[in-house]
């Protein structure tokens, strides 16, 4: 038996150009009912939904890029990892608590021959998928996996390369009473003083100190519809104006697109999507994404453990613009 067909999953943004595809299909299947030729025509309206597919997505609202960043089908850390890497090992536990996150999965690999840490948030690809993940949101136990990971590439002088993809660290009681808070300040910084490499790229949603736990690198690139915040819109939201519904409203104000961060000079590349989004052609978004931690791992490597350090202190004390009153 063949198996079930994954239906599709449609954005509201994307209705003009869903129902454009429709009709290229049905026209297509009566002229092959009827033994005619329409080629021509059919060009032109493929040529037309090129055209609107290109349009509607490079004039995304901020509200919108969060619908892409937050696709069920963008490509995640595994899927990344399977298509860039040589080779994959995935290492388990913080050798503390006696448990494994799988909200933040890491491990050993090979990037174009060269050995290398990966570590990235792990979110699921349907219900069950992420209830198992916990929606992409770790633990301490997770970030303390993490800082072992990092430790041990530390030791054996491998690059970091870590994928960013969660709406924030679990807030549940358990993960408080665990040390949520410390487990990620811990993270921040002890990533500081590590002398090899670190490149991280925000694959999807950047959110809170859930980001932040394995985000302090030597490098931040982000895919062009991904998004980077302090708390999600609809947090924000209901912590300001108590009501969630002026989402939208809060994306706009929080800076949150790649291209806001960009220009307050947080983001050091922007990694273009395909016509779409990552998740309408995952194996182009790979490509583009293994050749840029390749020249971003060539570039680091020419650079001495105190330089990165150094490198590093300075990027994140750059941060900020304020003024103070005379």
């Amino acid at each position: 038996m063949a198996p079930p067909e994954r239906k599709s999953i449609l954005l509201s943004f994307e209705k003009p150009l869903v129902e454009l595809e429709a009709r290229i299909t049905q026209i297509r299947e009566l002229a092959e009912e009827n033994d005619v030729d329409v080629s021509a025509q059919l060009r032109q309206l493929e040529a037309r939904a090129t055209h609107l597919r290109q349009e509607i997505f490079s004039n995304l609202t901020p509200a919108q890029r969060l619908q892409v960043a937050r696709h069920p089908r963008r490509p995640s850390t595994l899927d990344y990892i399977q298509a860039i890497t040589d080779e994959w090992l995935e290492l388990h536990g913080d050798r503390g608590s006696g448990k494994d996150d799988p909200a933040l999965v890491g491990g050993v690999a090979r990037l174009e021959g060269r050995p290398v840490v990966i570590l990235g948030h792990q979110k699921g690809r349907d219900t069950k998928d992420n209830v198992v993940r916990n929606f992409g949101m770790a633990s301490p136990g997770g970030y303390r996996k993490a800082m072992r990971l990092m430790r041990h590439a530390d030791r054996f002088s491998m690059p970091i390369i870590t994928f960013i993809d969660t709406p924030g660290a679990y807030p549940g009681y358990e993960a408080e009473e665990m040390g949520q808070g410390e487990a990620i300040a811990y993270n921040l910084r002890e990533m500081f003083g590590l002398t090899v490499p670190i490149v991280c790229t925000i694959i999807g949603e950047g959110g809170s100190g859930g980001a932040l736990g394995i985000g302090v690198g030597d490098r931040l690139m982000m895919f062009e519809h991904s998004v980077y915040t302090v708390a999600s819109p609809e947090a924000c939201a209901a912590i300001l104006w108590k009501d969630a519904g002026r989402a939208s409203e809060a994306a706009e104000a929080l800076k949150i697109t790649s291209w806001d961060l960009k220009q307050l000079g947080i983001l050091d590349e922007l990694l273009p999507e395909p016509v779409g989004g990552a998740h309408a052609n995952p194996i182009q978004a790979a490509d583009i994404l293994k050749q840029a931690l390749v020249e971003q791992l060539t570039n680091l490597s020419q650079l001495t453990p105190a330089a990165l350090q150094q490198l590093r202190y300075q990027k994140y004390r750059q941060i900020g613009v304020f003024a103070e009153a005379a």
